[in-house]
């Protein structure tokens, strides 16, 4: 039987060695958490809302190891796993205080005025298939919102943080979660395939490249299951005319480097207007080129390795074709002499359509630096891309900003003079290439429930 082996990147030493299921293994799984939702699901929402809470505990009382875990798996800075432990916590516990309201029964009226009723209803086993990036947040927005929806989860995590989603499980159960109601497989893609078709499944969650999703996607349709769909995308952060240079290159720098810039949300490309072009890059190339990468684990560092070495061999290639194509290095780029994952900060200017750093996302530290002629330029470049997940927008007019967001923006979400990844009470999700469907602020907890209207005689 073939195996699922785990390497530290900073270090490049085996860290663990998992044995991989069978397809009648997994199976089993499905099979079993069914069973158990067949008992959750006649909970009430009241009744469902403390075992979420119990986890969020749970979570915090071993945040240190949680966070040294998913750094040890995947390069994750220490200080930011223990952020994203808080934030998993924060996840539960929202959708404990409000999963009630959000999914009760709805008051209608239908024919000549008499009595509907719209309920919420969970429909069973949530197949969830996550990235390597944020080990514990990823598969904890979709476990929060379907157990408070009266759903079990299967969760098919990446393969290089496979002890997160082990031990994510275990909490869980120590925190009084049925024990089959949340299972892990350990498979490949082949027997993946064959989960999404189980006709125990009832809905398949994913988060990945475009190109993973449109497998994902197709395999799920032909087989009548609905998805939700989180992709890729290279945001887009525009620096108008009358930015404040001192905000935009602070959040830029933040916006790029978070999470190692291993962030399907941060922001990648940086559309400048002409007027403050040169003064933008000026200071945002300073700072790029003042960041140091270390050691993960050492509470100082601001950079460290990427995820893998495959990761790395990725980021390397796309800003050698860009620069082959015409990009100009102002800082970074040069690959360091050292053991481990590690890319340094890296800023690319000249950067034109046809080249990867325009073009597609590069999942790493590199910053794209594009030249707009105007605002209403920089927002058509902004919209010139087959994604749309997030992006973010500097402008001291708050209120022409929010317009933009509103009006012209063609992404899920924008950021104005800020930067931040997620928020359990904002929806997440993006358009075009980048996916559809919703998580957080709610909107997750109603993406795999039925719908049933109910008509009553008077």
């Amino acid at each position: 039987m073939s195996k699922i082996e785990t390497m530290n990147p900073a270090t490049e030493e085996a860290i663990n060695s998992y044995p991989k299921m069978s397809q009648e293994q997994a199976s089993d799984a499905v099979e079993a958490c069914h069973a158990a939702f067949l008992e959750w699901r006649k909970k009430s929402h009241e009744e469902r809302a403390p075992y979420l809470r119990a986890i969020a505990d749970k979570l915090r009382e071993n945040k240190d190891e949680l966070a040294e875990l998913m750094t040890r798996e995947m390069g994750k800075l220490l200080k930011d796993g223990k952020t994203e432990v808080e934030l998993c916590a924060q996840i539960f516990e929202y959708s404990a205080d409000h999963g009630a309201d959000m999914l009760g029964d709805e008051e209608r009226v239908h024919g000549d005025g008499k009595r509907g009723v719209v309920t919420y209803q969970p429909i069973g086993v949530i197949y969830s298939i996550q990235p390597w990036n944020f080990p514990l947040y990823q598969p904890v927005r979709v476990l929060a919102a379907n157990l408070i929806a009266g759903n079990g989860c299967i969760l098919k995590h990446a393969s290089i943080c496979t002890g997160s989603g082990l031990r994510l499980r275990e909490l869980c159960i120590e925190a009084g979660l049925p024990e089959d109601l949340f299972r892990v497989v350990l498979i490949g893609h082949d027997v993946s395939d064959k989960l999404i078709e189980h006709k125990l499944v009832r809905g398949v969650t994913m988060t990945g490249s475009d190109g993973a999703g449109r497998h994902i996607g197709a395999t799920a349709a032909k087989a009548l299951k609905k998805t939700v769909l989180e992709l890729g995308s290279n945001d887009a952060y525009l620096v108008l005319e009358d930015a404040d240079i001192e905000t935009a290159v602070k959040f830029s720098v933040i916006g790029r480097l978070y999470n190692n810039g291993e962030t399907c949300v941060s922001a990648k490309r940086f559309v400048v207007a002409d007027k403050v072009y040169d003064a933008f890059v000026e200071a945002f190339v300073a700072k790029m080129s003042e960041i140091k990468m270390g050691d993960p684990m050492e509470e100082g560092t601001k950079l460290g390795p990427l995820s893998s070495i495959e990761q790395f061999e990725t980021v390397r290639d796309q800003v050698k074709e860009s620069v082959a194509n015409g990009a100009k290095v102002l800082c970074g780029g040069e690959v360091p002499d050292r053991t481990g994952a590690y890319y340094p900060a890296t800023v690319l200017g000249d950067v034109k359509p046809g080249m990867p750093a325009y073009d597609d996302e590069i999942f790493g530290p590199v910053a794209s630096v594009i030249r707009a002629k105007d605002d209403e330029d920089a927002m058509r470049i902004a919209n010139d891309s087959r994604y749309g997940l997030g992006g973010g927008i500097f402008c001291k007019d708050e209120e022409h900003a929010l317009k933009l967001a509103r009006e012209h923006f063609d992404t899920g979400m924008v950021r104005i003079n800020s930067f931040g990844a997620a928020d359990p009470n904002m929806p997440f999700g993006g358009v075009k290439d980048s996916g559809y469907g919703r998580e957080h602020g709610g909107f997750g907890m109603k993406e795999f429930v039925n719908a049933k209207a109910v008509y009553l005689p008077s």
